[in-house]
């Protein structure tokens, strides 16, 4: 792809991509260690599931799986990924985990990667990048055309609040409880070109907002841009980036499925529906994620165009049973089925990871759990 002119390159519609950011640990007391660079450098692996990568600190590692047409497909990538990564992970010494923030670290200790991008925004940023030792999930969602990439990175972006609440992981900051459910998007807001969307028409209205951007000094290359939802040109799809790493690879294949049967959805109901107000929804983009971080499905998420407010839980509720159709023609039915679950027990990570802080009294302990929950090892009640 050329950066300088924004090649799209064509994709399947509705394939899928997944990339999970993961916490490498130390065995002794379960603190981040700075081990990512000796782990990839060991690493014995074929690429057959996707691919395993540094990220800005040593103390995280990225995977992404292979670009999939069906959910089940992920679901195998994730688990082969998982497996591959706890072996090497075992043979270093060191553990493994998801979860959007690690409870207790010291952000000053962490080490950047080598790396002339992650120098960049180290030289750049400060701090921050250190504070940035967070860890999320993103969503690719195969798109047709860039125009179409363009309309749903805007249609989707009301929905970014159902994907903080479903994903929260991260109530622990600094070794305290921060009364979020997702702590995480606060570290990712402290970036000036974090956010939303512009409201831009379509691709070619977008490629000038870039090259705008670019002419300024303000970025050099589209991974500055820290939107929550972005087109990404390379792969050709629409990314959603606002999700935490969960505690379990299944539930971050149900999120993708998600992903997958509401794009079918909007799409399919595109012809019927009204044009998307971009400039309305961002007056209240802001306020509605930050409900969704805090209070998780207890959010109450303002809707501009109607101008009143509804609770969260009832939205996905209504928005789950309006994606019957496009789960069922995805194949997605048992994957919307751990949502609906999951919105009817109230269960989230974000509690789970609480329960244990309040069984153990020990942040220590909490990670040792959530490790074990990684692993698919059932927990000790």
């Amino acid at each position: 792809m050329s950066e300088s002119t924004l090649e799209f390159t064509k994709s399947d519609a509705l394939t899928l991509g997944v990339e999970l950011e993961l916490q490498l640990l130390t065995q002794r007391d379960y603190d981040l260690t700075r081990g990512a660079t000796d782990l990839l450098s060991r690493l014995k692996y074929d690429g057959e599931f996707g691919d395993v990568k540094l990220e800005i600190t040593e103390s995280m590692i990225e995977v992404s799986t292979q670009a999939r047409a069906t959910v089940d497909d992920i679901a195998a990538d994730l688990e082969g990924l998982r497996k591959t990564l706890i072996d090497q992970c075992a043979r270093n010494n060191i553990a493994i985990c998801g979860g959007g923030t690690h409870p207790f670290h010291a952000w000053p200790e962490r080490r950047i990667c080598p790396s002339d991008r992650f120098d960049a925004v180290y030289q750049r940023y400060g701090y921050l990048a250190k504070q940035f030792t967070v860890f999320g999930q993103h969503i690719h969602v195969g798109c047709a055309t860039a125009d179409d990439a363009i309309w749903l990175t805007q249609a989707l972006g009301p929905y970014v609040p159902i994907f903080i609440a479903l994903s929260a992981s991260s109530p622990f900051v600094d070794g305290v409880d921060t009364f979020f459910q997702s702590a995480r998007l606060n570290a990712v807001s402290a970036f000036p070109l974090s956010g939303q969307c512009p409201e831009v028409a379509d691709w070619a209205a977008f490629v000038a907002h870039f090259e705008f951007l670019k002419a300024c000094g303000i970025i050099s290359s589209i991974k500055d841009l820290y939107w929550d939802i972005r087109p990404n040109p390379e792969f050709g799809t629409v990314e959603i980036r606002v999700c935490d790493t969960p505690l379990s690879i299944e539930t971050a294949t149900a999120l993708a499925a998600l992903a997958q049967c509401l794009t079918r959805y909007l799409l399919r109901t595109r012809p019927e529906r009204p044009p998307i107000n971009t400039r309305l929804q961002l007056y209240v983009a802001r306020y509605n994620k930050f409900q969704a971080c805090r209070y998780g499905f207890d959010a109450m998420l303002s809707d501009p165009i109607v101008q009143k407010q509804e609770p969260l839980r009832v939205i996905l509720h209504e928005l789950l049973a309006a994606l019957a159709e496009d789960a069922e023609a995805l194949g997605c039915v048992p994957w919307l089925d751990r949502i609906h679950m999951s919105l009817a027990t109230e269960a989230s990570d974000a509690r789970w990871l609480r329960e244990q802080h309040t069984r153990h009294h020990n942040l220590h302990d909490v990670v040792r759990e959530s490790v074990q929950r990684f692993a698919g090892t059932p927990v000790c009640q």
